[in-house]
């Protein structure tokens, strides 16, 4: 049993590792605006999370349900310091992943926002600026005062 958590717990730490290297791979693409890169290396991180998760199931599974410093409180000096060092080594493996993809969603959102606003722009100068601009006889029309100017006591 130990050597299978053990394995385990090595193969989530490399894994972990990988993945914080795509995920700043997937930032420069962010950064060059090279989507179709992007989509392509979404893929292969997705794969790697869910292989990371199988990894963790089989270490809970493996243990009943246990914890594993708990596990490793048990086992003598020198099998438990290899476990709680990779069991650390995934924490902060975690915490690195985890905000490198924070950056990438806010860099992501950030960029959708910038488009959103371009596009808005565009289309703004591209339609007409009101349903009525165009007359009942096809014609262009100016804009009617939104009041009488001799009602409203301008001259």
């Amino acid at each position: 049993m130990y050597r299978t958590i053990y394995e385990s717990l090595f193969r989530q730490a490399k894994a972990l590792t990988l993945l914080h290297d795509l995920l700043e791979e997937e930032y420069r693409l962010l950064l060059a605006g090279k989507t179709d890169n992007i989509a392509a290396l979404e893929f292969s991180i997705h794969e790697l999370i869910r292989q990371t998760v199988a990894e963790k199931s089989l270490v809970g599974r493996s243990l009943r349900g246990g914890r594993v410093m708990d596990y490793a409180a048990m086992l003598p000096e020198e099998q438990s310091l290899p476990l709680r060092e990779l069991f650390q080594n995934i924490d902060n493996g975690e915490q690195s992943v985890s905000r490198q993809a924070s950056r990438n969603a806010q860099l992501s959102l950030a960029l959708l926002d910038q488009s959103t606003r371009t596009l808005n722009a565009l289309t703004g100068l591209a339609a007409p600026p009101r349903a009525e601009t165009y007359g009942r006889r096809g014609g262009m029309r100016f804009l009617p005062h939104p009041e009488a100017a001799l009602i409203s006591g301008r001259l």
